[in-house]
């Protein structure tokens, strides 16, 4: 089995020296490289070709969403882990649209990051548990107790 190739993109040293450590403990993860900012984060895909991406939302320059963004249009087979502090809608809408296959939360538990990386690589996407329940908020008709709620059909054109 190959291992996980994974480029960590923080613009704090200590952040990415703690993922770093998290992720090299566990088999078939390797840190392929690190970036401070979304442009270095962007070339260093294109030198690297990791397997997955740990991308920070705020950073000076290039924030995170711009960078995924730009990543998942020219590099579709390198996927991106957004994860941030904040969890703010906009934050998590805005790297779901820019193609992140998973948006985490920086209070997420050393384990389930692993996780997270390995469900990635495989094809799943994953969203911090708060942010879920937001999403299911938006996607999800308001009812009132008590009041059936009809559920929201997509038909295909």
């Amino acid at each position: 089995m190959n291992s996980i190739r994974v480029l960590l993109v923080d613009d704090q040293e200590l952040v990415r020296y703690g993922f770093r450590l998290i992720l090299e403990a566990h088999q078939g993860i390797t840190i392929v490289g690190e970036a401070s900012d979304g442009m270095q984060a962007i070339g260093a895909v294109n030198r690297l070709r990791p397997d997955v991406v740990l991308m920070d939302v705020r950073m000076p320059g290039l924030g995170g969403i711009e960078a995924t963004r730009r990543i998942t249009a020219l590099y579709p087979q390198t996927r991106v882990i957004v994860i941030t502090t904040y969890d703010l809608d906009e934050y998590a809408f805005g790297a779901l649209d820019a193609g992140a296959a998973g948006f985490l939360l920086k209070d997420t538990r050393p384990d389930e990051l692993v996780t997270a990386v390995r469900a990635i690589h495989t094809g799943d996407a994953v969203v911090s548990p708060r942010i879920t329940a937001k999403l299911i908020q938006v996607a999800a008709p308001t009812s009132s107790p008590g009041t059936p709620s009809t559920p929201t059909r997509y038909y295909p054109n």
